[in-house]
């Protein structure tokens, strides 16, 4: 590709999305809680200022918060991954190299721009004004540096929220202003094992020999150093490949001890696994059943298991893949247990169209293939679960626990902003 490489990433996102429809939120500090209202998973800048760190458990410093006047919100997954997609069509129109990275991050070739910082500032402004959600740019010529450059753009209030390191000297007073575990792809494990050869600083690891770091580590770490030198080494993936593994497990609402219940949280998750495979357009040939109970709960008797199912042929439709879950789950469900999650994980995934038939078996018939479309086609029209199978349930009080979801403004015609 070569040329400037920029990252996008949306200002604390979860919070943002949240404050969007809900202008009362800003300026006070706003917490998003994880599944089941677990851990805190996203903070608000007011958040962070008060001590609260990710992964904090809500039910343990509930009391904090409320004399904080935190404002607690549940995971409201679709609507932000909604909002994600208005943000990722907007940088679209600033660039014909993009890689939607994550969520609320995108790395943008700016190769052939002759000011990348002037376009960066255009586009912030853009992404602002279409969308309300505010983003930070980190320009510079690799996508580690991009990261680096980012970070900057962050935490100095003077860049205006975009940050440009287009050298050897502006690139160094950046990473000189860092700690080692923050450089992308290190993480807080890495840093004693590097300490242990002298690498203690970002400068450090930038001016290490990439031939001796691939020898101690991996060629992952040595990419890392290079980059970190100016050399490109990851190049943009404007095409996500195909998944590998598709995994839908979640924690119960309460805790489950019957059969029948966990049948239902199970078949329910297997449904969204083979919904979200068709709409790749694979197929699988192999199950893993999960079953597990609290282990924050040492008083509860303990258990975790799990069972592999192999399907006599790949297959993508939700039926044949419940009936094989459900068998799983009779093979390692034990009463007497208090159990907290299950889940199912799709392997060998591979495109549907090439499922190879034999002489006994035969892939999804084309009515069953058009059935499960119509059906996923009546749940994006009409919301999630509008059609699904009885057997799971139709109250489900096992169901994840939301105390304190916010609407899906952009999604659900009855969840519209009343104005």
């Amino acid at each position: 590709m070569g040329g400037p490489v920029a990252l996008v990433d949306c200002n604390n996102f979860y919070a943002s999305c949240e404050r969007l429809f809900q202008p009362g939120l800003r300026g006070k500090p706003v917490v998003v809680l994880s599944n089941n209202d677990g851990c805190v998973i996203a903070r608000s800048n007011e958040a962070k200022a008060l001590g609260i760190a990710m992964g904090d458990a809500w039910h343990l410093r509930r009391a904090e918060f409320e004399r904080w006047g935190v404002q607690v919100r549940s995971s409201n997954y679709t609507l932000y991954g909604d909002l994600s997609a208005r943000v990722m069509r907007v940088l679209s129109d600033f660039t014909p190299d993009l890689e939607v990275y994550s969520i609320d991050e995108a790395f943008l070739g700016l190769s052939g721009f002759a000011d990348p910082e002037a376009h960066a500032r255009t586009l912030r402004e853009t992404v602002g004004r279409s969308t309300d959600i505010p983003v930070c740019v980190g320009i510079s010529g690799t996508k580690t540096l991009a990261k680096v450059a980012n970070r900057t753009a962050k935490k100095d209030p003077a860049s205006g929220g975009v940050c440009y390191l287009p050298d050897e000297r502006s690139q160094t007073a950046a990473l000189a202003k860092m700690d080692l575990g923050d450089v992308w792809g290190i993480g807080r494990r890495l840093v004693p094992r590097l300490a242990e050869l002298g690498i203690h600083t970002p400068l450090h690891l930038r001016d290490a020999d990439p031939t001796r770091i691939r020898q101690r580590f991996n060629v992952v770490l040595q990419r890392t150093v290079m980059e970190l030198q100016g050399t490109p080494c990851l190049d943009l993936e404007q095409d996500s490949p195909d998944s590998k593994t598709i995994c839908c497990s979640r924690s119960f609402g309460r805790s489950v001890e019957t059969f029948e219940e966990l049948a239902e949280a199970l078949t329910a998750y297997t449904s969204y696994a083979a919904q979200k495979m068709r709409k790749q357009g694979l197929a699988t040939a192999s199950l893993v059943v999960m079953l597990t109970t609290n282990r924050h709960k040492p008083e509860d008797a303990q258990y975790y298991a799990t069972r592999p199912v192999r399907l006599t042929i790949g297959t993508s439709d939700t039926a044949r893949l419940i009936r094989a879950a459900l068998w799983g789950l009779r093979g390692i469900y034990r009463g007497g247990f208090r159990y907290k999650k299950c889940g199912v994980l799709l392997l060998d995934l591979h495109p549907a169209n090439q499922v190879q038939s034999s002489l006994f078996l035969r892939p999804d018939q084309p009515k069953r293939v058009q059935l499960m479309a119509s059906i996923d086609a009546l749940n994006a029209r009409y919301g999630k679960d509008r059609v699904r199978y009885a057997a799971s349930g139709m109250d489900r009080p096992w169901k994840l626990r939301s105390e304190y979801l916010s609407p899906r403004y952009t999604t659900r015609w009855d969840q519209l902003l009343n104005v």
